[in-house]
């Protein structure tokens, strides 16, 4: 009766058992394969990226013909829900490079901001008497899955963004996250690279990682108390009083 009782109670306790191969994202190449290695400083455009550009200058008619509106080839520009103009924006295309008025292509992929600015106002300093450039990115988002409280894809307004100040937008890490090793993904060259990053060491802010770039990917990997618990079987309250009947009754016909 008793080796009968611990069998099934060994059969009820494993298939509550979770396993780290089931339950732990990106875990078929070591880490050192695909370490990420660039520096920190200014992000840099790359394919995909989506810009608005806004030119001034004291003559604001000169450079009306680079400040394309929605929907200004209908003759209808679109206007925001404040009232104000809503400029083009232009994508950078797989070949690194943007259709810009007047000026036509323009390669922008891996040039920094300071760097795509300079360059446009040296271009339509040909048609406009000191021109003011503005340049931003409209699609600069940062994703975080995992351990955190508020999982989700969060748009960057300022471009410039910390894994920390990335992690308070998640509410931070659940009390399940591993803080030592928490995963990056960046793509570099059309390639994804990966990296970890200790959250409980003060050189964090230090690190190459510390300030993120467009599109990068924060994975925060559970540790062994959610992994323990998260294939636990509601059920198995229900099962196990259910075994406990079974064996009473199994007792009470043996003893008769």
């Amino acid at each position: 009766m008793r080796i009968l009782l611990i069998t099934i109670l060994t059969i009820a306790m494993c298939t509550s058992c979770a396993s780290r191969k089931n339950i732990v994202y990106f875990q078929d190449e070591p880490i050192e394969k695909g370490v990420l290695t660039s520096e920190p400083g200014q992000l840099t455009y790359k394919i995909d990226d989506i810009l608005t550009i806004n030119v001034s200058a004291f003559l604001q008619e000169t450079v009306a013909p680079f400040n394309l509106t929605v929907g200004s080839s209908g003759g209808n520009n679109a206007t925001s829900m404040q009232g104000q103009m809503q400029l083009q924006t232009y994508l950078v295309d797989y070949d690194g490079n943007i259709d810009f008025p007047v000026l036509g292509k323009i390669k922008v992929a891996g040039l920094t901001r300071p760097q795509l600015t300079a360059y446009l106002a040296e271009r339509i300093s040909e048609y406009a008497k000191e021109p003011i450039i503005n340049v931003r990115l409209a699609n600069f988002t940062v994703t975080i899955i995992g351990e955190v409280a508020r999982p989700g894809t969060f748009t960057i307004q300022d471009e410039r963004v910390t894994v920390l100040e990335a992690l308070g937008m998640a509410n931070d890490l659940t009390i399940f996250g591993k803080r030592k090793n928490v995963l990056i993904i960046r793509e570099i060259d059309g390639k994804k690279k990966f990296a970890s990053i200790d959250l409980t060491s003060i050189n964090t802010v230090n690190s190459p990682l510390y300030y993120l770039q467009q599109n990068d990917v924060i994975y925060v990997e559970p540790n062994k108390a959610r992994m323990r618990s998260s294939t636990y079987n509601q059920n198995n309250g229900v099962l196990i009083s259910a075994i406990g009947t079974l064996t009473t009754i199994i007792a009470v016909f043996l003893l008769n």
